[in-house]
């Protein structure tokens, strides 16, 4: 197995199963060296929690990154979730230039909004710069809530697939090589992720849960690049992380007192497993 070099931008809720201490455990266990640029701490996530602390990094972005090229370093891959400002879209775009290996793939997750609205201090200028990091992606992986928004379309809570597409065309015209849409559910009961990867559209279709967790876009987002880099196609890594994001849901489930967060860890197992198959 290649032993790859992966690089992810995001913040660091330092409890709360989401973001870097999400990703730096999902990567590290798919057997790639995983190196993180934390874009902020805080004590927790913002979901749930109150006076919660928070510490801006944006600028010690740039002093890393010139230290990093200093060193001779460069990626494989490059996997940004997160990010809390235009500011910083700019300085990963920096990166993407800067720091990538031959063949380095760039995959973004432009968690900024769900269920029809942005979340929380975005706004449309931040959307509008995030379309900017999008058109430079290998790989785009939004929620529906965020192609609409990204494909300046109006957002609809129930869709066809003749939206959808229209939705995918357009982040496909706006520059990014390869689509993964992720919470595309054409039936009550099921939900779904639709692949769209070298001309080729793939859904992989699987049950809903009644409640999700906090958390589950980064696992997503997380097994979907660790599949990815060991080996998987676009297409098989969707489904790959469907499953495992699935699983740690119904783990979840089992624990009420666990609101917080997703229980990812007991099951990484079975991730693993997946990913020799």
């Amino acid at each position: 197995m290649d032993y790859k070099r992966v690089l992810t931008v995001q913040d660091i809720s330092c409890v709360g199963q989401c973001s870097l201490t999400v990703a730096l455990p999902i990567l590290s266990a798919c057997g790639l060296e995983t190196c993180i640029l934390p874009s902020a701490v805080l004590s927790t996530h913002t979901g749930g929690f109150t006076g919660y602390t928070f510490r801006d990094l944006t600028e010690d972005m740039p002093a890393i990154e010139a230290h990093w090229v200093k060193e001779g370093l460069k990626f494989d891959a490059v996997y940004t979730g997160y990010l809390g400002s235009e500011k910083q879209i700019a300085y990963v775009k920096s990166m993407f230039r800067s720091l990538s290996a031959p063949g380095c793939l760039r995959v973004v997750d432009p968690a900024m909004a769900d269920n029809g609205k942005l979340y929380v201090g975005f706004d449309e200028a931040f959307v509008e710069s995030m379309k900017t990091l999008a058109s430079e992606a290998d790989y785009l992986l939004p929620n529906i809530t965020e192609a609409a928004l990204l494909a300046g379309e109006e957002y609809r809570e129930t869709y066809d697939e003749a939206y959808v597409d229209a939705l995918a065309a357009k982040l496909l015209r706006l520059g990014a090589k390869n689509l993964v849409l992720t919470g595309v559910s054409f039936r009550p009961e099921t939900t779904g992720v639709l692949v769209f990867e070298n001309g080729e559209r793939k859904y992989y279709e699987h049950k809903r849960l009644p409640k999700g967790c906090h958390g589950t876009g980064d696992v997503y987002a997380s097994a979907f690049v660790g599949a990815l880099l060991r080996g998987k196609s676009g297409c098989e890594a969707a489904a790959v992380a469907a499953d495992y994001t699935l699983r740690c849901i119904e783990v979840t489930r089992e624990d009420p007192e666990h609101w917080y967060g997703v229980k990812f860890e007991p099951v990484l197992g079975e991730l693993m497993k997946a990913l020799e198959e």
